[in-house]
This record gives structure tokens, C-alpha cells and sequence, in this order.
């Protein structure tokens, strides 16, 4: 595994354990020789684990649409920047410069862009392990929707077990690392099989 996607909110929010453990999680990602590959902004929590990795002698890149660069947040100071068209194209390239995935606090976009990988695992458009840090329980509430959903039948266990949810950025990076795929059968192969059943043999 040589790099890590880390999606991040442009807040700091309200807690100071948000932005020290995105600080640690990047003074980690350049301890092991991974490359950190973010959203290339310069604010909020996205700015400390840039300069957390940077600082300990990490490589970082970015991906921002102009449009945002446009808005002067992009981070000049890293690595290498890519800027793109759009945010389809930013999250697009983001997974192709990716081994893994991590979730840290954030808003919509850090969501969005959390549950459009595991989609496109779930769609075998990818095969990249996914993880998410809960800091300070404040994914809490979105694991629970989670496993609502599973409960009521719209998401496979396999597929919410794939997430990785760890409160420790070594412990989750080395079960990164480790990670081997829950496949589950098809909701299209198993509608398939019940339609031959009930034409066939008639249950």
C-alpha cells in the first residue's frame, strides 16, 4: 500500500482532537513512505494533514477542480497538484492515485466522497480497502444509519462490514493493509435464481 486517500473536512470544527488526529494520521502516513492524496486544500482539517505529512518528510498530492481553486484555498506548497475540471473528475482521479481510502471528520463532500467508494467497491468498479477514523464518536450516529439500513434489508451485511471503523489511525492503517474483500451474492443473481425457482419448480 503507497498511498492513501484521505477524505477531510475544510472546517476545523469544534473540536481540537479533530485537527491533532489528522496530524498524527499524517505523521504516520510519512513514517511508513506512503503518499498522502487529498482534496489539495489549504484550510481546515485538510490543511493540517497536508502539513502534518509534509512536515515529517511525506509526499502529498492534491486534487481540486478549478472552480475551487478558483476560490484561493488550494494548497500550493505540496508535492504535486492536479487540478481538474470537476468534482466527478477530482474524485475520479482521486481513486485512480489511491491504494485505500480513510474517512475523517468532515461535512457533505467528506460523506459524498466516503459512500461513492464503497459503491464503486461494492460495483467492483474498484477493489481499494476503505476505512473510517471516528474521532471522538462523530460518526456515531452515521454507522447507526448504517446499520439501519442493513436491518431494513438496502445494504448487505458484507458490504457495511467492508468499511473498517477504527478510533485509532495505526490500528486502522494496519488493518488497511490487511484487508481481504467480504464478497456477497448479487441482489441481481439472486433475483435471477427466484425467478427460475418460482417458474420452474414452482415455490
Amino acid at each position: 500500500m503507497d498511498s492513501i486517500c484521505v477524505f477531510c473536512g475544510s472546517s476545523v470544527g469544534k473540536l481540537d482532537e479533530y485537527l491533532q488526529q489528522a496530524r498524527n494520521l499524517g505523521q504516520i502516513i510519512a513514517q511508513k513512505n506512503m503518499t498522502l492524496v487529498y482534496g489539495g486544500g489549504n484550510i481546515g482539517v485538510m490543511r493540517e494533514i497536508a502539513d502534518s505529512t509534509l512536515k515529517h518528510g511525506g509526499k502529498v498530492i492534491g486534487v481540486m477542480p478549478q472552480h475551487i481553486v478558483d476560490k484561493e484555498v488550494a494548497h500550493y506548497n505540496i508535492t504535486q497538484l492536479h487540478i481538474v475540471s470537476s468534482m466527478h473528475e477530482r474524485k475520479a482521479k482521486m481513486a485512480e492515485l489511491s491504494d485505500a481510502f480513510i474517512a475523517l471528520p468532515g461535512g457533505f463532500g467528506t460523506i459524498d466522497e466516503l459512500f461513492e467508494v464503497m459503491t464503486w467497491n461494492q460495483l467492483d468498479i474498484i477493489s481499494k480497502p476503505t476505512g473510517m477514523l471516528n474521532i471522538e464518536g462523530y460518526f456515531d450516529h452515521l454507522i447507526s444509519f448504517m446499520d439501519h439500513a442493513v436491518d431494513e434489508k438496502f445494504v448487505r451485511p458484507e458490504h457495511k462490514k467492508n468499511l473498517i471503523v477504527e478510533t485509532d489511525a495505526n490500528i486502522l492503517i494496519q488493518k488497511l493493509e490487511k484487508f481481504v474483500p467480504q464478497q456477497a451474492e448479487k441482489w441481481i443473481d439472486r433475483l435471477k435464481m427466484d425467478l427460475i425457482q418460482k417458474r420452474f419448480y414452482n415455490v
